[in-house]
């Protein structure tokens, strides 16, 4: 094997360990097992991960960019609080994208996906009863991006993800909350009538009224988590 061989296949190590880290950190920082305000040492990232540094800089570089983490150069680099406003935008364009979505699988309704769609809320509720929040968060996320995928915009789906860290992480925090699992379920079943009877302004009214909630809850979110949230002068709030 030749040198520039060698070569190729170290850069392509790298982009896998880099994609492998980002994808188990931007988890942890989602379901908040690595809260904000965490301190990330990429000196601890590279023996947890068995890496060297530059595919753990390559994934600190992209949680920085998804607005996950803080970098403070020759300092450190922490999770970042949630910045409501960041999770207001994200709302919208999830919503603006989803009310569409919805629209077109309903106008032309697919036994298979309605089938699919009604498989994922079957898991979500027996996480629901285990009180499994990490894989019925998983589910809740595989029951979106289906739509997605059935109507061949998954490149949308990437889009809306990587803008959705903040509210991602509000979501998260309300979940334990009474009722509101049963509320998630209750909406993710009116979408899916309403999609599998071809019902486009029914399906876009369940997805408008689910997708609207996320930050009715806020104030109280902010008042039990202070330290979780940015402040109004863009610090985090003490």
């Amino acid at each position: 094997m030749s040198v520039a061989e060698v070569s190729v296949l170290s850069r392509d190590a790298a982009k896998r360990g880099a994609a492998h880290v980002l994808d188990v950190l931007r988890q942890d920082i989602l379901s908040l097992a690595l809260a904000p305000g965490a301190v990330l040492s990429r000196q601890d990232l590279q023996e947890r991960f068995r890496l060297s540094s530059t595919p753990i800089r390559d994934a600190l570089m992209k949680l920085q960019e998804e607005g996950l983490v803080d970098v403070f150069p020759q300092h450190a680099t922490v999770v970042s609080p949630i910045d409501v406003e960041q999770a207001r935008q994200a709302q919208f364009l999830r919503r603006s994208i989803e009310l569409e979505l919805v629209r077109s699988l309903a106008l032309a309704p697919a036994p298979a996906l309605v089938e699919r769609l009604r498989s994922l809320i079957r898991q979500q509720s027996v996480f629901a009863d285990l009180g499994e929040y990490e894989q019925f968060s998983a589910a809740d996320q595989a029951f979106h991006r289906t739509m997605y995928e059935a109507e061949g915009v998954i490149d949308l789906w990437h889009l809306v993800r990587r803008r959705s860290g903040h509210i991602d992480r509000l979501r998260r925090l309300h979940l334990p909350k009474a009722g509101k699992i049963r509320e998630i379920l209750a909406a993710h079943t009116a979408i899916t009538d309403a999609v599998a009877a071809g019902d486009a302004p029914a399906a876009q009214e369940a997805l408008r009224d689910h997708l609207s909630r996320s930050l009715d809850f806020v104030e109280q979110l902010r008042q039990s988590h202070p330290e979780y949230f940015s402040g109004t002068d863009g610090r985090p709030a003490r």
